[in-house]
């Protein structure tokens, strides 16, 4: 059996024009093309730019990437020679559609030409910027970074940070993965692009809660700053940064040490927490006075309040938790601070209730589900976890199971396994006070857990 043969796109459109009874003219005018050029295009005296070939494609009712496929074999493939001005066109059309396949498709002739590289790169950029083209940008940066020669060149470690920051999701053994590809690239970045890399690079560790990572980075981030900003201020000559960051200057050097405080913190080490605390609360060599920086400055100084109460609470001085709770009443979010407050009373045996009391409303919020950042998610799981212990604790069974089901929902959804263990744990301690309609609620989860993961053999393992 003969293999059949596609027929070419003029030949489908003149097959059209025939069965629908239109001359060239008439159709030129349908889909609003000079009839010169739609007459070109048919005779094939004139190649046909995506453009035209998306009218003459809406003229016949077809669907907008009908095409498409032909066009890749007949007009990029089989073309004497390519053009860049006829395929970037192309490719914006494909991301607009969704099309990556396409856009893979193109890829290879074009990879094996290295003048193309940079030129995808820079669409790839373009396209991470209009922020609606993501998955189409990511195809583009897996393939420049898969071509790139010079594996040292600060083309490839961008590529690395842009796909880093379109892979970072809800599921937190993935972003383990992603973070760990993406960290041995930090170093080749611009140094401006570095301070936002390393800053997100620590964020994601600490929605892992891998605290040794978040201060190791912290650190580089803290030193880089100051030289950044000690050459921004005190250099001879006037040193302008190419690049923009995404936060005043200083709030690095700043953040460095709120993020080396968390990190002590979490491990117990309150009394380096405090030195770091220490390290942002005088932020008084800032230099700006520009309405953004006030703005930072006054975050910092009431960040720095909260968390020195904290550091004293966490140490045992319950003395401090009225305090605690009126410097945290005026803040819009509240979550991490009332997370904090729970661990208090579970650890110290503190009763809240009157506290508890006095946030209702927020806490009653927390258990919409909302779209969040991973590190929010992997909080919220634990609040609901440390909520269903703390009521537990208090013989308040109905609302304790209500909370660990709520704790084991967003533990699933982020897929962070020693926070579904410590739920399985907390249920099977307390499983003899669940009601039977509790009983079969959570171990039907703990049975969809079980099959979900259980071809995997990595997973997420983070402080709870």
């Amino acid at each position: 059996m003969e293999e059949e043969i596609t027929p070419m796109i003029r030949t489908e459109i003149e097959k059209y024009l025939k069965q629908n009874g239109l001359t060239l003219t008439e159709f030129a005018h349908i889909i609003d093309l000079n009839v010169g050029t739609f007459s070109s295009i048919v005779t094939g005296n004139r190649s046909v730019s995506v453009n035209h070939l998306d009218r003459i494609t809406a003229g016949m009712e077809l669907p907008p990437d009908y095409f498409y496929e032909r066009y890749i074999e007949e007009c990029i493939i089989e073309s004497s020679s390519l053009n860049w001005r006829k395929i970037s066109p192309f490719l914006y059309r494909c991301a607009e559609l969704g099309r990556l396949d396409f856009i893979q498709r193109v890829m290879s002739p074009l990879l094996d030409t290295s003048m193309y590289i940079p030129l995808l790169f820079e669409m790839a950029e373009d396209l991470f910027q209009k922020g609606i083209y993501q998955e189409a940008a990511a195809c583009l940066y897996e393939n420049v970074a898969e071509s790139e020669r010079k594996q040292h060149s600060e083309r490839l470690a961008v590529c690395q940070y842009r796909l880093f920051s379109l892979w970072i999701g809800k599921d937190q053994a993935q972003n383990l993965q992603t973070a760990a590809r993406f960290e041995p690239f930090v170093d080749r970045l611009d140094e401006i692009d570095q301070l936002d890399a390393l800053k997100d690079l620590a964020n994601v560790y600490r929605s892992l809660s891998m605290w040794d990572k978040v201060y190791k980075l912290s650190c580089q981030m803290y030193k880089l700053g100051q030289i950044q900003y000690d050459l921004a201020h005190n250099s001879k000559r006037e040193v302008k940064p190419e690049k923009k960051l995404s936060r005043p200057l200083f709030v690095y050097i700043a953040y460095a040490e709120l993020m080396c405080a968390n990190a002590c913190h979490a491990t117990g080490d309150y009394e380096r927490a405090l030195e770091h605390i220490r390290g942002y609360t005088d932020l008084s060599w800032v230099r700006e006075q520009d309405p953004d920086t006030l703005h930072w400055l006054g975050l910092f100084q009431r960040w720095a309040k909260i968390n020195a109460y904290l550091n004293r609470l966490m140490t045992g001085d319950v003395s401090v938790l009225s305090d605690y709770v009126e410097q945290i009443s005026g803040e819009k979010h509240v979550f991490n601070e009332l997370l904090n407050i729970i661990e208090a009373a579970n650890k110290y045996n503190i009763v809240v209730d009157h506290i508890l009391r006095r946030f209702e409303p927020k806490i009653a919020s927390y258990q919409e589900p909302s779209p969040m950042e991973p590190f929010l998610l992997q909080q919220q799981a634990r609040f609901w976890y440390k909520m269903a212990k703390y009521s537990f604790n208090k013989e308040r069974y109905a609302y304790g199971f209500k909370c660990l089901i709520d704790a084991l929902e967003k533990a699933v959804t982020i897929n962070n396994v020693l926070l579904i263990a410590n739920c399985v744990g907390l249920y099977l301690h307390f499983k003899t006070h669940a009601a039977p309609g509790v009983q079969d609620q959570l171990e039907s989860m703990y049975e969809e857990v079980w099959q979900k993961n259980d071809q995997k053999d990595s997973f997420n393992f983070s402080d709870s």
